[in-house]
């Protein structure tokens, strides 16, 4: 098969015009080699961090030696057995070969070599793996994407053994096992291997790495580049409905380091997949800066990937957890060790941001590499400083014009918004255009699902998705967004989503105690404009920042919209009175309705409807503008769902029926706390009195809130003009508001 040099990106236009040649290299040459082993060698003892790392890795390292190599004929999923010691395996095998390099034991250089021979005696009569779920299926493992972790581990353990190898056995492990391998997981699957993904990347950077142990020109170009002759139609899609080729697509590691990562470090497919991608990208420039570093790999596209390291810090909550954005598993941190290789990568290869040392500080462990003896040594040195989140907006897209993600933070994460307006984010994504999730010191206030699966719990569908991810988690109403007419965004249609983004109106962090995003959706139900504006607020009147939200519709014709609110807590009191029925019922059969219980319902007892509720020792009130006309439902997840795959978590939907032009206005207010131990509560109700549309036009919005003292503020906002110039003059009730910009808050 024919491997095609592509001249599409800036920085290999000079190799492609001049034959690519590889030098002769020493060993190891990949992460580490003989000037860092020597530096390493050299301060051992004076590093208590370094000294910490490595003795917690020998220990590891030592108890698996112990126990002897096991190479299990594979039949599990994730989660099963044989999934877990051919993982196990690699992982331990990379950092005996380090081991091996630092202290000169040649017992963890016979560990490697064994077990690669066990390795290599299997693999060539080994079958696809007998599972055949995936889309690609591997033959170690259930994916072509776990053999790729296998080989990225694997080429790292290979390279810090290669000179204790004999030739004739690395002969043999090259070729029975290693070049078949890497041909495995390219040329015999193309839908996996060339394509813009998370797990193409992995791929890319398998056969790159073992390409560079080898000396491999080929595999080094296939790993850069791709595959020209794939064989693949137009338009295939895989098994979790992403689209694997279109026209004029572009391939292999490069491609991949250009498309998803926006100039700013976000990843299109959200933060949970950035962080598992992150090693793959950062491990193989490594490599490639340290066995070719005049192709720049790791400074590519103006250090997007040392950009993307301070993106995803800053997309995680005050406990260091990320934000579930599209399929995203809660409780993922940055303590996890993708992360630790970020950091300190990051820390060595950028600026030595000394903030960066405060979070490796918190992780508690480096890199037994150059990088992260040189974080070791900087913490040593009192070098670090805090690692304070301020408000941030990250756009999505290559060049950052798909949407975006904006955070805004008041005070030390006392309040966090988290705005989606990106795009669809591949196949991961999921199809809520401006939907939110919010928090306070790292605990959800109103959540956002995250996504249907229990990672490598085996009894929960082989720890894969579950199908749940698709009728439930990617669905509109599993958001806190707009769902009109019951229809998904875009009727979850990938093909038409992925082609469609949402666009920034304006991001205004500037001020402290006033910060606002806003952004606009005009493709997600033809014939219907979404502008939402969010705002966090702190206001001398108020104990707690609070949040203000502005969801302004305008509609062709008349829907039904609902907007939930999916809050976390126990329900502590309403202004309104529901019903509860005596058996639960499904709100709809389809879209995510079918999941949904209706555990309640009523009517506004006003032109204000407030719901309270309590969690973690904190009050927060729902404050809304309503009509006599909407309907008020308490939901509950759940439904149709016999497996029990689903957390039970509530939500309250506003209903509002044979609409066109609407605006829904809400204020989600903290407020108040209680302990278990004293038994105090303290300032349980909200201060709210009344939140009213005072205007309403196409030109304008101006909402008005009532303190319980009949303070009054206000917040204007210009529809149509975003600029920070732009100066407006409003009469309101005989009263003229002069404002200069987007927006008014007085």
């Amino acid at each position: 098969m024919h491997i095609k040099k592509i001249p599409a990106l800036m920085l290999m236009t000079a190799l492609c015009s001049s034959p690519f040649t590889l030098k002769a290299q020493d060993h190891p040459s990949l992460i580490l080699n003989k000037n860092s082993v020597e530096k390493i060698r050299n301060n051992l003892g004076e590093t208590p961090l370094f000294d910490a790392t490595l003795q917690r890795v020998k220990q590891e390292v030592d108890a698996e030696i112990a126990m002897g190599i096991d190479t299990p004929i594979p039949k599990d999923f994730s989660g099963g057995y044989t999934h877990y010691r051919h993982k196990q395996n690699f992982i331990i095998a990379q950092k005996a070969g380090v081991l091996y390099q630092i202290l000169q034991d040649e017992k963890y250089a016979i560990y490697i070599r064994d077990m690669l021979m066990q390795y290599e005696a299997m693999y060539k009569n080994l079958p696809l793996h007998p599972q055949e779920r995936s889309y690609s299926r591997g033959k170690l493992f259930w994916q072509c994407l776990n053999d790729s972790n296998w080989l990225v581990y694997m080429s790292q353990a290979y390279d810090t053994i290669y000179n204790f190898l004999s030739e004739q056995e690395r002969n043999k492990l090259e070729n029975n096992l290693f070049r078949p391998f890497a041909d495995f997981i390219s040329l015999e699957n193309p839908a996996f291997y060339n394509r813009v993904h998370n797990h193409s990347t992995w791929g890319n950077a398998a056969v790159g790495m073992i390409g560079l142990v080898m000396n491999d020109e080929e595999l080094i170009q296939r790993a850069l580049y791709g595959i020209e002759d794939d064989g693949l139609p137009l338009g295939s899609y895989d098994n979790d409905g992403g689209i694997i080729k279109v026209e004029g697509q572009r391939k292999g590691f490069l491609a991949n380091l250009e498309e998803p990562f926006s100039p700013d470090g976000y990843y299109t497919e959200g933060p949970y997949y950035q962080r598992y991608a992150m090693y793959p990208f950062l491990i193989f420039a490594l490599a490639m800066e340290n066995a070719r570093p005049d192709l720049k790999v790791l400074q590519h596209k103006d250090n997007v990937l040392l950009k993307a390291v301070d993106a995803l810090l800053n997309l995680s909550d005050a406990d260091g957890e990320f934000f579930p954005l599209n399929d995203g598993q809660k409780g993922m941190s940055y303590y996890t060790a993708s992360l630790v290789t970020a950091v300190n990568i990051a820390y060595h290869y950028g600026e030595q941001n000394p903030k960066l040392l405060s979070i490796a500080q918190k992780q508690n462990q480096v890199l037994l590499d150059e990088s992260g003896l040189d974080v070791a040594i900087g913490i040593r040195e009192g070098k670090a400083k805090p690692y304070t989140k301020k408000s941030v907006n990250l756009t999505d897209g290559i060049n950052g014009k798909q949407g975006g993600v904006g955070v805004l933070r008041y005070g030390n994460e006392d309040l966090t918004l988290v705005f989606k307006y990106a795009a669809q984010g591949l196949s991961h994504g999921h199809y809520d255009k401006l939907s939110y999730s919010l928090y306070e010191k790292g605990d959800e206030i109103i959540q956002d699902y995250g996504l249907a699966r229990f990672v490598n719990i085996g009894q929960k569908g082989g720890g894969n998705y579950l199908k749940e991810n698709k009728t439930w988690a990617k669905t509109t109403i599993a958001h806190n967004t707009l769902s009109q007419d019951g229809e998904m965004h875009f009727k979850g249609k990938y093909s038409v989503a992925s082609t469609k983004h949402s666009d920034l109106y304006f991001f205004d962090a500037d001020k402290e105690d006033v910060q606002v995003v806003s952004a606009t959706e005009a493709a997600a139900y033809p014939g219907t404009e979404m502008h939402r504006t969010m705002a966090l607020i702190k206001d001398e009147h108020f104990e707690k920042a609070f949040m203000l939200d502005i969801m302004k519709v305008s509609a062709d014709k008349k829907h039904d919209y609902d907007f939930p609110f999916y809050y976390m807590g126990q329900v502590i009191d309403g202004n309104f009175k529901w019903e509860s029925p005596k058996s639960l019922s499904p709100l709809g059969n389809k879209n995510g309705y079918q999941h949904l219980y209706l555990e309640g319902k009523g009517k506004p007892a006003g032109a204000n409807t407030q719901f309270s509720w309590l969690h973690e020792g904190k009050f927060y009130t729902l404050t809304s503008a309503t009509t006599q006309a909407d309907e008020l439902l308490l939901t509950r997840i759940g439904a149709n769902d016999p497996q029990f795959n689903l957390r039970r978590d509530a939500g309250i939907v506003i209903r509002r029926k044979d609409t066109a032009d609407t605006t829904f206005v809400s204020i989600i207010e903290p407020h108040g706390s209680y302990s278990p131990v004293s038994e105090a509560s303290l300032n349980s109700s909200s201060n709210i009195k009344e939140v009213s549309v005072e205007l309403d036009t196409a030109q304008y919005t101006a909402v008005k809130i009532v303190d319980l003292d009949d303070n009054e503020q206000w917040f204007i906002l210009a529809n149509k003009n975003a600029s920070n110039t732009a100066k407006h003059s409003l009469t309101i009730n005989k009263k003229t508001y002069r404002w200069v910009g987007p927006y008014l808050y007085q």
